[in-house]
């Protein structure tokens, strides 16, 4: 059954309840741009291909600076580095619509959309090594980082609707603008929650260039991240694809926000409870549920029964997600949380890109069905991929 109890007493803490208020705006955007940009790129090349090479720039661009922002975080705190984001993300955004309305060429827009994803704000990753800091139990910390990925969820849910209502009733370009202002306020706000006031720069041990990939089992980790986040991706443009293939393009924001409904009960559902499987037999046990889930999508299930059957496609998504942070948290060193949970964020996105661009070459030659089973056999092939990680007394 589920149940809201942990939820409440985690909620208690009066100055915990306004930062996690405040990172919403801020992450907005991660809910947005995905989609927002592949459709602008689309709009404007008449390409699938295009439009995932432009969405996929975006999310490497974020992969691939990501973790020096939070080395900086680990260093200096969040407030030097959220400051300089909150200016530079809207700025690339801004950039990244000009090129494709005037035409510039291909390699300017790219640059840009490569470089809106180099300074998205890192909030998320000051909110999960600040839960780290601050809740020493596993039972609780695990309701956090659940709390947390649904509010990601709610946020997918939110971010592809504003998106299919902006592109109904204006345009691509406005999605994307709307995500920039959101890149400005929010960090701004985030800053200014009194909960910060309690972070503290954890001592360095010692000096590593290569921080927690010194880690065996976080560099596992990281594989099996970047493999099923390859999922992810394939089914954003698979669902893109299956609204074009309808006559409804906005459509493709309804189904992942339906999508992410599923996903978001699923997470609630496994936040409120304790397990006693080990989390690294959960781990790939989740993984596998997931490719079963989007399985059926690949096989054309009737109109009237596919939107409602993502909700069932979703559920496990969250859960994935959920053990991700906190494996994350328990093979990192305290000095270097900040930056093992903007790692796993490349992982993430890295993989999520990898997805896009795979479903969009994918798309030049067949349907969305072929997406959705690509989809499903990576999720399933990560779940093989993260069996090692059981240990007898895991």
């Amino acid at each position: 059954m589920l149940s809201l109890a942990r939820y409440a007493t985690l909620l208690e803490r009066p100055h915990l309840r306004s930062l996690i208020l405040a990172s919403i705006l801020g992450r907005l955007p991660v809910g947005i741009l995905g989609l927002a940009i592949l459709l602008l790129a689309q709009s404007v090349k008449g390409s699938f291909a295009q439009g995932g090479i432009a969405s996929a720039s975006y999310v490497i661009g974020l992969a691939a600076v990501a973790p020096l922002l939070g080395r900086a975080i680990d260093r200096f705190g969040p407030r030097p580095t959220l400051l300089a984001c909150a200016v530079a993300f809207p700025s690339a955004l801004i950039g990244t619509v000009l090129a494709y309305s005037l035409q510039a060429p291909l390699w300017v827009a790219l640059a840009c959309a490569a470089a809106s994803g180099a300074s998205f704000p890192p909030i998320t990753a000051c909110m999960r090594t600040f839960f780290k800091r601050q809740l020493k139990e596993d039972a609780l910390l695990t309701t956090a980082y659940s709390l947390e990925s649904v509010l990601i969820e709610l946020i997918f849910i939110t971010g592809p609707m504003l998106v299919a209502l902006l592109v109904a009733f204006a345009s691509p370009s406005m999605a994307v603008l709307f995500a920039a202002g959101c890149g400005f306020l929010g960090p701004l706000l985030f800053l200014r929650a009194r909960a910060l006031a309690q972070w503290r720069i954890e001592p360095r041990r010692g000096a590593s260039l290569f921080g927690p990939l010194t880690r065996p089992a976080f560099c596992h980790l990281l594989i099996v991240i970047l493999c099923y986040a390859s999922a992810f991706g394939l089914i954003e443009i698979g669902a893109t694809a299956h609204a074009a293939e309808a006559g409804m393009p906005a459509y493709a924001g309804v189904l992942l926000g339906i999508m992410s409904v599923g996903s978001a009960a699923g997470g609630l559902f496994y936040g409120s409870r304790t397990w006693r499987m080990p989390l690294s037999r959960q781990f790939p046990l989740t993984l596998a549920l997931m490719g079963l889930g989007v399985a059926p999508l690949a096989i054309g299930l009737p109109e009237w029964l596919f939107a409602p059957y993502c909700v069932v496609a979703g559920v496990a998504m969250a859960p994935a997600l959920i053990m991700q942070a906190m494996l994350v948290a328990k093979t990192s060193q305290p000095e270097h949380s900040a930056e093992a949970f903007t790692w796993s964020a490349t992982g993430l996105l890295a993989g999520v890109g990898l997805g896009l661009t795979l479903g969009g070459l994918l798309l030049e030659f067949t349907r969305s069905p072929t997406v959705f089973a690509a989809a499903a056999a990576i999720a399933v092939l990560a779940a093989v991929l993260a069996l090692p990680m059981i240990r007898p007394r895991a």
